[in-house]
């Protein structure tokens, strides 16, 4: 391969990832026509149209989302290797993408980023708040944030936070109005406030274990929403029951503003873990967020 045919395929990729000439002259710094010349020579060279342009945007063929899914990973190689080669100087450097759920972000991730970037000022983190399952390779993250239970095999995984489990609990309002339930059947009966999934969107079945025989609960009741804050303020203000991760209600509840129940049906699983590509390379400034955030 001739050197201008390696910069003309990079150059088409950073085109075809914007969606934008524009975007991705910016990105490239070059201008928007001879940008779009280079993406031209590579398509008369390939003998395949790779863009189709219209005013609004640029959309890849089904030849250039090929060439895509054949450039994306070469050339993410290429970024991670360039990362350990700088890496040799003597301070940490460069941007670390990650990709987690609001909570998560909130009580693990910006403590130890702060602290991370406070002592190595050339380090730059960037974190993007995601409710969906997200391809690292193809959304170009270096590593995401999610319960350990639900990651994927070909992924490395860092355990950052405890086992948790979740608790079902209501407001001192709600239970003088409505008998505590001892058996999770028992919720059929209750005003249950439904959590709606961010990735299918369906609503989230309550989960139980006891003597190692997992149990399923669909309830029901008058609240739906997709935030956690919302339905724990409605859960404070004695609308229904709620079923979340002890970390979310442990410390209402020890605070008296709600009371668990249930507890004997509760059983322990993963808690938060970082991952991330096994092909990755781990430039020192990653490596130093995945010691800081390890949880031992």
């Amino acid at each position: 391969m001739k050197r201008d045919e390696l910069g003309d395929l990079a150059a088409f990729l950073t085109v075809a990832e914007e969606r934008s000439f524009t975007r991705a002259a910016a990105q490239l710094g070059t201008s928007q026509s001879a940008l779009s010349h280079t993406v031209r020579r590579l398509e008369e060279r390939m003998g395949v149209r790779l863009l189709t342009r219209t005013t609004r945007n640029v959309v890849p063929t089904d030849a250039g989302e090929q060439l895509m899914e054949t450039l994306r990973p070469a050339f993410d190689d290429i970024r991670s290797r360039m990362d350990a080669l700088g890496a040799m100087r003597q301070r940490p450097a460069g941007t670390i993408r990650i990709t987690s759920g609001l909570y998560a972000a909130e009580t693990i991730l910006m403590p130890v980023a702060k602290r991370l970037m406070a002592d190595y000022p050339d380090i730059k983190v960037e974190i993007a708040i995601e409710q969906r399952f997200v391809d690292l390779v193809a959304e170009r993250y270096d590593a995401g944030v999610r319960l350990g239970e639900s990651l994927e095999k070909d992924m490395i995984a860092v355990r950052i936070g405890p086992e948790l489990r979740m608790v079902v609990a209501g407001s001192q309002d709600y239970f003088r109005r409505h008998p505590k339930p001892t058996t999770p059947h028992e919720l059929t009966r209750h005003n249950c406030i439904n959590l709606r999934l961010p990735t299918l969107g369906g609503l989230y079945a309550w989960e139980f274990e006891r003597g190692g025989r997992p149990l399923n609960v669909r309830v029901e009741g008058q609240f739906i929403s997709n935030d956690v804050t919302m339905i724990i303020d409605a859960a404070l203000s004695g609308v229904g029951l709620v079923c979340l991760p002890d970390d979310h209600l442990g410390p209402l509840v020890r605070d008296g503003k709600l009371v668990s129940v249930l507890e004997d049906w509760s059983a322990p699983f993963p808690g938060y873990h970082l991952y991330y590509p096994t092909r990755r390379l781990a430039s020192p400034a990653f490596a130093l967020l995945v010691d800081a955030l390890r949880y031992l």
